[in-house]
């Protein structure tokens, strides 16, 4: 890991890239700490659905950014875990907790004139509800979840779609994703891709798919972000 704050592609090279106008969040592990209510979502689930055994968290944390059933697809888990997994998720959203950083980071994005999105690999509703729950949806201009896009993460689809609702400009839009999924899907959509190194991140995995920017807290953010001027 670069000791540097916020790297630009790597080696450090100190090659900018042009101030955003638009920014696509993903939602866990960037926006938000849902870990603990994830672990305990998945692991009631998995009981419920499959019985006794070691719930495979840590590889269902290796997939995270994806649409939860095409997580269970991959891991060849049953797709019945999704009902109870979501229904827990909502009974447990209340322990979820905002990054620091976060609430000062998004106010101050709007301040400047930026337009915000989440993109999330949750539902749209389960994303908006959480939101609404910690106090942040007003803060974005989108929030979308991977049931509203024809194809999730890690195609383009959602970003894409972001960015039509936003009139995005891909040369000033920006995505900050903790997961490779979260990187390919920016990629296809043609614009930046922020590593967040904040949260549980594999930061070697992560870092090996060769983000355009690294970033260690969330408001190291505001050095690509200047405040927006009309054209």
């Amino acid at each position: 890991m670069t000791s540097h704050p916020i790297s630009h592609g790597d080696p450090l090279s100190g090659a900018g890239t042009a101030p955003a106008t638009s920014v696509v969040f993903d939602l866990d592990g960037v926006l938000v700490n849902s870990f603990t209510v994830m672990r305990e979502a998945f692991t009631l689930a998995y009981a419920e659905v499959v019985g006794e055994g070691e719930p495979p968290f840590e590889e269902y944390n290796r997939h995270l950014g994806r649409y939860f059933p095409d997580i269970m697809r991959i891991m060849g888990l049953p797709l019945e875990m999704e009902a109870p997994f979501v229904r827990e998720s909502y009974r447990l959203a209340h322990l979820v907790e905002v990054f620091d950083g976060v609430p000062e980071l998004l106010t101050e994005l709007r301040h400047r004139g930026l337009r915000l999105a989440v993109a999330t690999g949750k539902s749209g509703p389960r994303a908006r509800s959480l939101l609404d729950t910690l106090g942040i949806r007003g803060q974005f201009h989108v929030v979308l979840g991977s049931d509203e896009v024809a194809r999730p993460k890690p195609a383009p689809d959602i970003v894409l779609k972001a960015m039509d609702l936003m009139d995005a400009d891909p040369d000033r839009t920006v995505m900050v994703g903790d997961a490779v999924t979260d990187l390919a899907s920016a990629r296809g959509a043609g614009i930046t891709a922020v590593a967040a190194m904040w949260g549980e991140t594999d930061e070697k995995t992560l870092l090996a798919a060769e983000p355009d920017v690294i970033l260690h807290k969330p408001t190291e953010l505001l050095a690509l972000c200047p405040e927006v001027t009309a054209p």
